[in-house]
């Protein structure tokens, strides 16, 4: 009997809403694990070309931590395309101003450079405080 290669189909596979606090945590360590729940590799399901993983809320997303010189040799660059439209800002600075967009730039280059990435992204929820307009979704608590 041959054996035959599971795929996963997107509709197959239950979604579930996972809720992360991230305070205290550091900022590589956390987002690697995001990515890979985005991605699906922690179910068994896992299909590289097939959106099978969950939606993950993350909160307290300014009490993350940075190691060791980061904050403040680290920057955070912008450019918008004009001359003169670079920006650059200290990763201390982005922490006290914008922590979500650290948040969300690391796990996004943590992962794929493809369609399949950007759509999986769509899924992950950034939020500063321990309030989050996701209650109805009913997300279980995960401990990296």
């Amino acid at each position: 009997m041959p054996r035959q290669t599971f795929i996963a189909k997107t509709d197959q596979v239950p979604r579930e809403w996972v809720i992360v606090d991230a305070s205290d945590k550091v900022l590589g360590r956390i987002s690697t694990r995001l990515a890979s729940i985005l991605m699906g590799k922690n179910k068994p399901q896992y299909t590289p070309h097939t959106d099978v993983g969950d939606f993950v809320i993350v909160t307290n997303v300014d009490k993350i931590r940075l190691t060791g010189s980061k904050p403040h040799t680290k920057e955070f660059q912008t450019f918008s395309g004009h001359p003169s439209g670079q920006k650059r800002y200290s990763y201390s600075w982005m922490l006290e101003h914008r922590p979500e967009r650290l948040l969300e730039r690391a796990v996004r280059r943590m992962m794929p450079r493809n369609r399949l990435a950007r759509q999986q992204l769509t899924k992950l929820k950034v939020y500063r405080g321990d309030e989050h307009p996701h209650q109805a979704q009913n997300p279980q608590p995960l401990e990296l």
